[in-house]
């Protein structure tokens, strides 16, 4: 009885150990599976045609814009504009008292008639050897004073009529007539609103695709349903150092005189169309500040550094990091190390 208790007790020993090795090789398997292929999916990195879209905030300038201003201090006779009205060039746009510049200009006149007269005569006595030739020189040299003195009076006059300058549109009024003003007062603004400009800042990363003659498209919150169309006049020749930017500026026309200066417009500029990598946005794999792609090698993933061009709806454009040709993982890369080993699961060219 004795042998045959222990005999039972062997059985159920091993009866249970062999329970046991039943869940321990399940493990085990399960382990060699985690340990094999990744399946991914894969695409076939091609070239594609893209055309870069940029959007920036521009402000608008006139084309030409002055502030109207006396050169001498004077009294104001008469007002010949209208505000807001467009003026042609050489319009009369101020009259200011002009009795003491008339004065001057008369005599400067009469003492220039009289020394014309004394030097005519003058010649005919030297031609007599009545005169000599330094008598002569003298009274030709105080003509050419008194002709100096009628040109000064006569500009002294003319500064008592303010003229337009170049065509365009009055602003508000600063006198009123009788109103003493003083040299360098402002007495109204002028701006040619036919051309506006278009000033707007750009990263210097697109430095290369500004070009004279580019196309752009503007946009102002007053007008909200209008598009203005214009083209780049020219790009500045320095780039800021602090922000790492650069101005250009668009000339856009103003027939209707819709825009104004100083207003605030969108702007949107095509760049010219270049051959670029795409790929889905999910391939990407940020670590640390950078971003990662994996690359299928033989049945093995490689990491590979990337740096973007720009960002679309779902998609990037590779600058660097990648060749086209390349098998691309874009679905599977949180499985995925250097080197680990994957099995392509439907490829297709993007």
């Amino acid at each position: 009885m004795r042998t045959l208790a222990l005999v039972l007790l062997v059985g159920a020993l091993a009866a249970g150990c062999s329970d046991s090795a039943g869940p321990a090789g399940t493990r085990a398997d399960r382990g060699r599976v985690a340990r094999g292929p990744v399946p991914v999916v894969t695409r076939v990195v091609v070239a594609s045609r893209l055309e870069d879209q940029v959007e920036a905030l521009g402000t608008t300038r006139a084309n030409e814009a002055i502030d109207i201003t006396a050169k001498t201090g004077n009294t104001i006779t008469a007002i010949r504009f209208r505000e807001g009205s467009a003026v042609a060039r050489g319009a009369v746009l101020v009259e200011m008292d002009g009795a003491e510049a008339r004065a001057g200009l008369g005599a400067a006149e009469a003492a220039v008639a009289e020394s014309r007269s004394q030097f005519h005569r003058s010649r005919e006595l030297f031609a007599t050897k009545a005169l000599s030739a330094a008598q002569l020189e003298q009274i030709e040299a105080t003509l050419k004073a008194n002709e100096s003195r009628v040109a000064s009076a006569r500009a002294r006059l003319d500064d008592t009529i303010i003229r337009a300058p170049f065509a365009g549109r009055t602003g508000l009024r600063r006198i009123s007539p009788g109103s003493l003003v003083a040299p360098g007062a402002v007495i109204t603004t002028l701006d040619d609103l036919r051309t506006l400009k278009l000033d707007f800042t750009l990263p210097e990363a697109f430095l290369g695709a500004v070009r004279t003659g580019l196309v752009i498209e503007a946009n102002s919150i007053a007008w909200p349903e209008r598009v203005f169309h214009g083209r780049v006049a020219s790009v500045d020749s320095r780039v800021d150092p602090v922000t790492r930017s650069f101005t250009a500026r668009a000339l856009l026309p103003n027939a209707d005189d819709a825009l104004k200066p100083g207003m605030l417009l969108t702007v949107r500029l095509q760049g010219p169309a270049t051959q670029v990598l795409m790929i889905p946005e999910g391939a990407l794999v940020p670590e640390q500040g950078e971003l990662f792609v994996f690359v299928v090698h033989q049945d093995q993933a490689e990491k590979r550094r990337v740096t973007l061009r720009s960002r679309q709806a779902g998609t990037v454009a590779i600058a660097s990091g990648l060749a086209v040709g390349e098998r691309l993982v874009v679905e599977g890369t949180l499985r995925l190390r250097q080197g680990s080993k994957v099995q392509e699961a439907a490829p297709a060219p993007l």
